[in-house]
């Protein structure tokens, strides 16, 4: 399919031969890392005129390339539909073509319900998702028309949609209507506060690492001096924070789609674009120290003895992640914590894990 009636090419920057820019290419190729940027925003009660996101790619041309050997590709900016549905439609057409060349596409800026345009479209390529979303909302409104408040109403009500896992990070208590947060926890998925994500990301990382899909909402964000996201919060991830989380999400061992959304476009700060542009390198550098770990692994096996009852927990010899359970399959294990297999030497087993 021929894009360039949809998508604006993205304009050439000098860079020198050490940045990340010298190596970025234009035309995807397979088992690429596809960046795409949108400019509709009229989910979130924006507009969709054409942005120019020539801010954030210079501070992120001009970051260092390492040793990263996947090819990345910066495809440009997609032109909005005439209605937001257009712009949905027209977005899964490119996403599509990303799937069917084992690249990872990468959605930036928006607002947040173009993560439904991501899980649908991975959906018809591949059944039984696990999607981990970032976002300070949880919002199930019902509505004919999709937006950031009915995209995830219209994903777990599909009949054509097969989630496995759905975990759902950084959700604040004072900013969210119950009923949504109650429902969520009666079907088990899981909801972890802001709270439990500062400061270190190992409480949180057994929910990125068998993700096909993440979806941050830059809502989730703090913002300072100048709204980072289009609804702003004093609360919220740090910059340091955040940068970690996105090495996570790259981490991942099944991810396939990425997507960062509400980003404040508009914004004439410099230093937004350039924790942007950081986000989109640790998320990429991730992605290829994922990329490099042996396919083969050993595990060793731990039993926890707690009130006459026998728990097991395996330990990657390499990476030194952790799982619950004795299944000869690690993939019919469930990703744990290290402080989960120390909480049960103590007598103390996660309520997730007894779920499970």
């Amino acid at each position: 399919m021929d894009f360039e009636d949809f998508i604006i090419s993205p304009r050439n920057f000098k860079t020198e031969s050490w940045q990340i820019g010298n190596r970025i290419t234009k035309n995807i190729k397979e088992d690429s890392i596809v960046l795409l940027f949108v400019s509709d925003y009229r989910g979130v009660g924006g507009d969709a005129e054409v942005q120019d996101f020539t801010a954030v790619r210079k501070e992120f041309y001009r970051l260092s390339q390492l040793d990263f050997e996947i090819p990345i590709v910066d495809l440009g900016d997609l032109v909005s539909g005439k209605s937001v549905q257009d712009t949905h439609y027209i977005l899964q057409e490119v996403l599509s073509a990303c799937h069917y060349k084992r690249a990872l596409p990468v959605i930036i800026g928006g607002s947040n319900d173009f993560a439904f345009s991501l899980f649908s479209t991975l959906n018809f390529h591949k059944k039984s998702l696990n999607y981990t979303q970032i976002s300070n909302i949880i919002s199930l409104k019902q509505g004919e028309e999709i937006n950031e408040h009915t995209f995830l109403g219209k994903i777990f009500g599909s009949k054509n949609f097969s989630i496995k896992n759905y975990h759902h990070l950084g959700y604040q208590k004072h900013l969210n209507e119950m009923d949504s947060v109650r429902l969520i926890k009666e079907v088990e998925f899981d909801i972890v506060r802001l709270a439990e994500m500062m400061n270190s990301t190992e409480r949180t990382e057994p929910f990125f690492r068998k993700a096909d899909l993440v979806t941050v909402n830059c809502d989730a964000i703090e913002s300072f001096s100048e709204p980072f996201s289009m609804n702003p919060q004093v609360n919220g991830l740090n910059r340091r924070e955040v940068c970690a989380y996105m090495k996570e999400i790259g981490l991942s061992e099944n991810l396939k789609s990425v997507g960062i959304f509400n980003y404040n476009i508009y914004s004439e700060n410099q230093l937004n674009h350039q924790l942007l542009a950081q986000m989109l390198w640790y998320l990429i550098e991730g992605i290829n120290i994922q990329r490099s770990h042996p396919k083969e692994r050993q595990h060793e096996l731990f039993y926890v003895l707690i009130d006459d009852r026998q728990f097991a927990f395996k330990r990657d010899t390499f990476s030194n992640l952790w799982y619950f359970g004795d299944d000869e399959n690690i993939e019919n294990c469930l990703p744990c914590s290290r402080k989960d297999f120390d909480d049960a030497k103590k007598g103390l087993l996660n309520t997730r894990l007894t779920k499970f």
